[in-house]
């Protein structure tokens, strides 16, 4: 498997609405992805995912041929439109990280579902 990691800038900060702020950016982020994507938001009220249910999301998206594009949100969040638009809403956890620790979390637990898919011994639970 190979992660392209695609980064949009944060919508400036001298706007004083933080709705327009994520509809900026989740227009900026619909512009990046690409039409077969399936996208999976990273969002604190989503459905609590584990290691392991994202090891079986993986052999099923590999065994689909499916591309994922994992969104995370700035920090305004998502604007509601594009949370709606997404093939599933994971959280992992209940509690408000920053996005760039997100980045190496979500890196992390893909490697490790990884690794339970191929019998790796990374993920000794």
């Amino acid at each position: 498997a190979t992660i392209d990691w695609v980064e949009v800038p944060a919508s400036k900060r001298t706007r004083d609405n933080p709705e327009r702020r994520m509809l900026e950016e989740a227009t900026a982020i619909e512009r990046r992805l690409k039409p077969q994507e399936l996208m999976v938001v990273l969002d604190v009220k989503g459905k609590i995912i584990s290691t392991d249910s994202i090891a079986e999301a993986l052999a099923t998206w590999q065994s689909d041929g499916s591309k994922i594009a994992f969104v995370i949100g700035g920090p305004d969040g998502l604007h509601p439109s594009l949370k709606a638009k997404a093939s599933a809403r994971w959280s992992l956890g209940r509690i408000t990280l920053p996005h760039p620790l997100m980045r190496v979390i979500l890196a992390e637990q893909l490697y490790r579902a990884w690794s339970i898919n191929a019998g790796h011994p990374y993920h000794r639970a």
